[in-house]
C-alpha cells in the first residue's frame, strides 16, 4: 500500500513561512502606494485637472511614502536583528558557563513540546552534542542563527513594494485626458485593491470576499474624502 500523501499534505521546505511573510510584506507595501498615492493625485484632481501639478504632487507622494517605507522598515527589522544578536550572544555565554542547566531547560522545553521525559533528554542530549547553540537558538527562542532578518532585504522590497503600488495612480491620473482622468484613476486604483485583497487572503488562507470588500471600501473612502476636501480648497480659492 502506498504510503505517498497528497501534495498539500507534503513537508513544507525550509525558509516557506519566511517567504510567506516577506509575499505579505510585499503586497502589504504595493497596496499602501495605491492608497495614499491615490488619495493625494485624487484630492489634488478635486482642486485643479493641471496635468503638470497631479505630475509634481504624484511623484512627491511616490518618493515621500517610499522613502518612509523603506526607512521605517529599516530601522524596525534593525531594531529586530540586534535583538536576535544580543539573545544568541546571552545563550552562548549561559552555554559556556552553566551547560548543564541549559541541557536540563533544553529537556524541559522538548517536554513541553509533548515529548516524553526520558525521551526529551535523549533528543536534548543529542541536539546539545550537535549543535547546542543552534538547538537552543530554534527551541527555546524561535531564531535560526543562520537566517537572522536583513534590514536592507526588507528596505528595499518595502521601497520597491511602495513604488509599485503608487506608480498606478500615478500614471492613470496623469495618462488620460483631463475628461476622463478621475474615473480612470478610481476604476485602475478599485481593480488594484481588489488584487491586493485577494492576494493577502490566499497568502493567508482567508476568504477573499471579505478582504476583498474591506479594501476597496478604504480605497474608495480615501479617494472620496481627499477629492471633497481638494474640491472645497479647490473652489475657496485657496
Amino acid at each position: 500500500m502506498s504510503l505517498q500523501t497528497p501534495d498539500h499534505h507534503e513537508a513544507h521546505g525550509p525558509g516557506l513561512g519566511g517567504r510567506l511573510n516577506w509575499l505579505r510584506a510585499a503586497v502589504l507595501g504595493a497596496n499602501d502606494g495605491v492608497v495614499s498615492t491615490a488619495g493625494l493625485v485624487v484630492g489634488v484632481a478635486g482642486a485643479t485637472d493641471a496635468r503638470g501639478t497631479l505630475l509634481t504632487a504624484g511623484l512627491a507622494g511616490l518618493l515621500a511614502g517610499s522613502m518612509s517605507m523603506a526607512a521605517g522598515e529599516y530601522v524596525s527589522v534593525s531594531t529586530q536583528r540586534d535583538s536576535e544578536r544580543a539573545a544568541l550572544a546571552l545563550e552562548k555565554c549561559e552555554l559556556a558557563t552553566e551547560p548543564q542547566a541549559e541541557l536540563v531547560e533544553l529537556t524541559e522545553l522538548l517536554e513541553g513540546k509533548g515529548l516524553s521525559r526520558q525521551l526529551a533528554q535523549e533528543v536534548a542530549e543529542q541536539l546539545t552534542e550537535h549543535d547546542a547553540l543552534r538547538a537552543h537558538a530554534e527551541v527555546e527562542l524561535g531564531i535560526d542563527p543562520d537566517d537572522l532578518t536583513n534590514p536592507w532585504q526588507a528596505a528595499g522590497a518595502s521601497f520597491l513594494a511602495f513604488t509599485a503600488g503608487a506608480l498606478l495612480p500615478l500614471l492613470a491620473i496623469v495618462l488620460p485626458g483631463a475628461g476622463q482622468r478621475l474615473w480612470i484613476t478610481v476604476v485602475a486604483v478599485l481593480a488594484a485593491l481588489a488584487l491586493c485583497g485577494w492576494s493577502s487572503a490566499r497568502l493567508g488562507a482567508a476568504p477573499a470576499g471579505r478582504a476583498i470588500g474591506r479594501n476597496m471600501a478604504g480605497g474608495a473612502l480615501a479617494m472620496g474624502v481627499t477629492y471633497a476636501a481638494g474640491a472645497l480648497l479647490g473652489a475657496a480659492g485657496v
